[in-house]
């Protein structure tokens, strides 16, 4: 089966707001989905006493899952999903390069380095507002098979 422009359009369509509204662990941390286009995603996060390592600095994990969210979005954006529509992390390399202590939020940009079969790659980064860099991750993403009721509104979860 070959998709048309239009199904690959509601498709890009539908993971954007997947990853924007109903990925659980997205929503916890607040993480707020702002651009959205072919190989590029950018995020905003903003800081939550619940999110920190130490008072007033965002935990490690959570600015990783941050890191790992953006760098799978980037290669599902515009994604070509004659190839499949399951898109799963295989590996992730993080740099920790600083902290941004009372920054209210930071920015989280996902850029897709080269798209393959089945495995993608990306590189994403933690950028404060005046665009210092907190850290980054370069990812291996596997984009194959069909996820499981994609399009369908068994596919999404309660909104909170």
């Amino acid at each position: 089966m070959t998709l048309t422009a239009e199904e690959m359009s509601a498709r890009d369509a539908w993971f954007r707001e997947h990853w924007s509204r109903h990925v659980p662990f997205n929503r916890e941390i607040g993480l707020e989905i702002v651009d959205w286009e072919p190989g590029f995603v950018r995020a905003r996060l903003k800081y939550q006493d619940k999110l920190s390592a130490h008072d007033g600095v965002f935990h490690g994990g959570v600015l990783a899952t941050a890191l790992d969210s953006v760098g799978g979005g980037c290669v599902a954006a515009g994604h070509d999903y004659n190839l499949g529509s399951r898109f799963t992390t295989v590996s992730m390399t993080v740099q920790y390069m600083g902290v941004a202590p009372g920054d209210p939020e930071v920015l989280v940009e996902g850029t897709v380095v080269k798209r393959g079969r089945r495995l993608n790659f990306s590189r994403s980064q933690v950028l404060t507002l005046d665009g210092r860099v907190l850290a980054e991750a370069v990812l291996t993403i596997s984009a194959s098979g069909e996820r499981p009721r994609l399009g369908t509104a068994e596919g999404q979860p309660a909104s909170s």
